[in-house]
């Protein structure tokens, strides 16, 4: 990335993240992200969210600045949400755009050029192997200030005495838990007298929650199976690691970007139902020889802090602007050959040479 940067002098454009809307209607983790990543891209140029849904008196709306600013504009539109994606670039052709890439798997492909900035390790494979000749970057989501600076984790915060047990044994939330969790995991816990709490609803201090207890389990693969998309992030259980909790959760998608296994976390469903009750209950018996290898863990936090994140945002927002100047100035995009081709060519290659061993004179 500072390669492409120190190679011109790119053309800072401010930013507009699009958004369906902001309201309690579309809350959900790539809102809350979003949201976040707009007031962190703010810190370096001018940022603003634009809804292109529902209006709202604090935010512009997509359809007036389109009929009023012609293309190609001045501004870089940074578009992210999941099947709305395909329309929103379509309705933006002509202009600066990149896509913020969360949970892949949605079917679509992108325009020749289109920048991707990728959440996960595992969302840019996917749009390595997709779109291998845009522009691609790795911005992964940003932690949160409150869960670095409280979060009870071993050597920082209010970390409980030794010997000292959280009021919470094991913690679960509702939201994208398997039935497997919630049915069958869960009861058995409480059979053994195990303090399980299962989230569900607004609650005003996640930090202190999450402060409060020993394991959590966070099992979404099954949640996304069934949607056909991709865990993109997975802030739970690195919100979970902030807090000192031994995490067990599913290694889907981009979990396993950052839960080691046997380092950081720990997998859940490992074969059987009585291997998660004894590993689980080992390590409320000993959270230290459970937890995430303090290391490791400092690594990965300071990896998603916000101050890391802007320093990944600024090299990658620099190299797509240098992209478009370059092709604003009359560079082609390169463009990927299709897969049916590459599929028939490589047939017709396997083919030929199979012929070649039958043919008199042939190399074969």
């Amino acid at each position: 990335m500072a390669d492409l940067i120190r190679l011109g002098s790119p053309t800072p454009r401010p930013l507009r993240f699009l958004l369906p809307g902001t309201t309690t209607r579309f809350r959900g983790g790539g809102l809350l992200v979003e949201l976040q990543t707009a007031r962190l891209t703010a810190q370096l140029r001018p940022t603003e969210v634009v809804t292109y849904r529902q209006r709202e008196p604090d935010h512009p709306f997509l359809d007036d600045l389109l009929r009023t600013e012609p293309a190609p504009g001045e501004v870089l539109w940074i578009v992210s949400w999941g099947f709305d994606v395909p329309r929103l670039l379509r309705r933006l052709r002509g202009r600066p755009v990149a896509y913020h890439a969360h949970s892949s798997g949605y079917g679509f492909d992108l325009p020749p050029g289109t920048p991707v900035l990728a959440v996960s390790r595992n969302t840019l494979g996917y749009w390595g192997d997709r779109s291998p000749r845009s522009p691609l970057a790795l911005v992964p989501n940003a932690l949160e200030p409150m869960w670095l600076e409280r979060g009870a984790r071993p050597g920082h915060g209010a970390v409980a005495a030794p010997g000292t047990r959280r009021p919470i044994d094991v913690l679960v939330q509702r939201r994208k838990s398997s039935a497997y969790v919630l049915h069958q995991l869960v009861p058995a816990l409480r059979a053994r007298g195990l303090r399980v709490e299962v989230q569900s609803g607004w609650v005003e201090d996640l930090v202190d929650l999450f402060n409060s207890a020993t394991v959590v389990l966070y099992d979404s693969a099954d949640y996304w199976r069934g949607r056909g998309v991709s865990e993109g992030f997975g802030l739970p259980p690195l919100e979970a690691l902030a807090c000192g909790c031994v995490v067990f959760s599913s290694l889907n998608h981009a979990l396993a970007d950052t839960l080691d296994p046997g380092v950081l976390g720990h997998q859940i469903g490992a074969g059987s139902l009585e291997a998660d009750l004894e590993r689980i209950a080992a390590a409320l018996a000993d959270p230290e020889a459970w937890c995430a290898d303090p290391q490791a863990l400092a690594v990965l936090l300071e990896g998603c802090s916000e101050r890391a994140l802007l320093e990944r945002w600024s090299a990658a927002l620099a190299a797509i602007d240098g992209h478009w100047d370059r092709l604003a100035a009359g560079a082609p995009p390169l463009q990927a050959p299709a897969t049916w081709r590459l599929r028939w060519g490589q047939r017709l290659e396997r083919g030929l040479r199979l012929l070649s061993r039958h043919v008199p004179g042939g190399t074969g």
